[in-house]
């Protein structure tokens, strides 16, 4: 077994190891900073070190964390984020075990994902056609909603997407996901019309740019002056809001997480295969997409409600009035 660094290079191993080895998205990399600083501050106040603690040591932090009032959720996530910790440092070599792999989580609660019905989807879109002050901010935030709905991507492949991914009027659109993965979605009609319109727009607006600036062309479908270089997930959120107020829809119902919730529920509702609108969302497990069973439940109910002919009522079985 080779030498364990000094606990404060665990951390910033493992991240490290994580951005360039596994291929870990940015906001994962966050994600796993934030809960394991929150656990080395547990091991640093009761004079822990990584490379001794043990099980119990780790379950005491879980405890504490439950005590704490943090949501199953949270500390699933947690220690999740300890499992993977140790993990690296087994197959470094750092320690000849991982003390987190037997621990009982608190499991995820599986709540149903919040979504919009079709009339309210609709109203957003028709709202996104005047949100913006000026014609082009109109047309981009068409754009934006036709896309989001059109394909259920996330708020960050949506922000990022590279202006060549949508050249030549594409039926379909290459998306770059999580970890890096790619997948192809498809495009509805009024996607494409508005994705059209947004980058005639869009060339012209780069093109006088460049003549009265000099500035040098965008990659991103969606430019921002920011240092990102495109729209930001922020951005787009506080947009979506103001799109809702004008649909007379509650904000606070409305976020892009949403959206994508309703993209595929609505493809279910419409007879959609679960395995389909796996690959469409970008899920890597199977498991992660069945949250939405309960919309095929519904259908498959209506189903047996309509053409079993044991399920009708008695007095209509055999023709009665």
């Amino acid at each position: 077994m080779n030498d364990a660094p000094p606990d404060a290079r665990w951390l910033p191993a493992f991240l490290e190891a994580q951005a360039a080895e596994a291929g870990a998205a940015r906001n994962t990399i966050l994600g796993y900073g934030r809960d394991l600083n929150d656990f080395a501050g547990f091991l640093q106040a009761k004079g822990l070190s990584y490379a001794t603690l043990t099980r119990e040591n780790i379950e005491t932090y879980l405890i504490r964390c439950e005590a704490d009032g943090l949501a199953k959720s949270t500390r699933a996530r947690r220690l999740s984020a300890i499992r993977q910790l140790f993990r690296f440092a087994y197959e470094e070599g750092w320690r000849a075990d991982n003390p987190a792999i037997r621990i009982s989580g608190p499991g995820r609660a599986k709540r149903l994902p919040k979504t919009l019905s079709l009339e309210e989807v609709e109203a957003l879109l028709e709202a996104a056609r005047d949100q913006g002050r000026s014609a082009r901010d109109q047309i981009r935030n068409r754009c934006l909603m036709e896309l989001l709905y059109a394909t259920g991507m996330r708020v960050s492949e949506l922000v990022s997407l590279p202006v060549s991914a949508a050249r030549g009027d594409p039926r379909m659109l290459l998306v770059r996901g999580k970890g890096d993965k790619e997948r192809m979605v498809p495009l509805s009609p009024p996607a494409r019309e508005a994705l059209a319109d947004w980058l005639r727009a869009r060339d012209a607006a780069e093109e006088e740019a460049h003549v009265r600036h000099r500035a040098p062309s965008s990659r991103f479908l969606f430019p921002s002056p920011g240092k990102e270089g495109h729209l930001t997930r922020q951005s787009f959120h506080r947009l979506l809001k103001d799109i809702a107020v004008n649909a007379g829809i509650s904000p606070a119902k409305v976020t892009p997480h949403v959206l994508r919730h309703a993209f595929a529920t609505h493809l279910l509702q419409g007879g959609a295969d679960l395995r389909a609108i796996q690959m469409l969302l970008g899920h890597a497990d199977l498991s992660t997409t069945e949250i939405y069973t309960h919309v095929l439940d519904e259908r498959l109910k209506e189903l047996v409600l309509q053409h079993h002919p044991l399920a009708k009522p008695r007095g209509n079985r055999h023709g009665d009035a």
